[in-house]
């Protein structure tokens, strides 16, 4: 087995101190920071869901649900590190060592190995149980985690911050709010962009309507004239058909007197008339033809019923 100490010591000459810059992870330059809680652990892999099973499996291990994560998928598990959010209050962009030794990534070798590092008196380790396969991870004092781990027989290996490729923490509930916000941002200025087409829609038609006004002057000229003669033709109609009406009525009464008849009915209906009468039945014959009426029956006072059309 290595000689733990002379290993920590070799590698205490390259290490960084914590906040020291690190290569660039995306776009921001993550600093070296060990976080005092941190936990580890391994769920059974499933394709698609694999943020929302390590946040599950985080938050109940860390008893919150604002807590920073990083992950890899190996012989279909994922394999986790996990700490509180509010661990990382006063290194927001920084990054755990110990994620560069899960399985996949740039430090990691085998699960016999046995990972260290230590940072301004405090130490931790990763190693995966020989009997069960589970990953282990220790963080504490160094004087305290750094005796315990030398009596495991195993191999040792230093992470080298300066050698590894940072792997940065994730964090869900800061994803969504993100999201949300790029939602809420990708709305309104949808919405703006809406109402500034509809504003310049609606001026065009405006200024349109008013550059591009119709000459409404002699159709209205022509329309009134038409009115005009109409209401004129219409009169005129009327008052020939009363005329010519009032004249047949007057008529047909003085007949009727002549013969002391009794005129019961005079009905106009499209331009026809029907009327009806009671004559005595002594005024018959002759005076029938003239008034170009024929007998429809007897009324109950002996008078002859008469109807005449025209």
């Amino acid at each position: 087995m290595a000689d733990l100490n002379s290993i920590t010591a070799e590698r205490n000459t390259t290490v960084k101190t914590a906040g020291a810059p690190t290569p660039v992870a995306g776009d921001v330059a993550l600093s070296v920071y060990l976080p005092s809680d941190l936990i580890g652990g391994s769920i059974p892999y499933i394709a698609g869901s694999e943020d929302e099973a390590v946040w599950n499996a985080a938050s109940q291990a860390c008893a919150t649900d604002r807590i920073h994560y990083v992950y890899t998928v190996a012989d279909n598990r994922i394999w986790y590190l996990a700490t509180p959010s509010a661990s990382l209050a006063s290194n927001p962009d920084s990054w755990c060592p110990l994620a560069a030794a899960l399985p996949g990534n740039s430090e990691f070798w085998d699960r016999e190995t046995v990972y260290l590092f230590d940072q301004e008196g405090t130490a931790a380790g990763l190693r995966w149980d020989g009997e069960t396969g589970r990953m282990q991870v220790f963080v504490g004092p160094s004087r305290t985690v750094l005796p315990r781990l030398q009596t495991l027989d195993a191999n040792f290996a230093t992470i080298n911050p300066e050698r590894a490729k940072p792997v940065p923490w994730k964090n869900q509930a800061l994803m969504q709010e993100k999201l949300s916000r790029a939602t809420v941002r990708g709305l309104f200025m949808s919405g703006m962009a809406v109402a500034v087409l509809s504003l310049i829609l609606w001026m065009a038609t405006h200024l349109i309507g008013i550059v591009i006004r119709p000459n409404l002057a002699k159709a209205e000229q022509d329309t009134q004239m038409a009115t005009e003669k109409l209401m004129v033709e219409a009169t005129r109609a009327v008052r020939n058909d009363a005329d010519h009406h009032l004249y047949r009525l007057q008529e047909l009464l003085l007949n009727l007197q002549n013969i002391n008849g009794t005129l019961l009915k005079y009905e106009v209906t499209n331009n026809a008339i029907l009327w009806e009468a009671l004559v005595p039945q002594a005024a018959g014959g002759n005076n029938l033809r003239q008034l170009r009426a024929q007998v429809m029956g007897s009324a109950p006072d002996g008078r002859v019923r008469i109807q005449g059309k025209s």
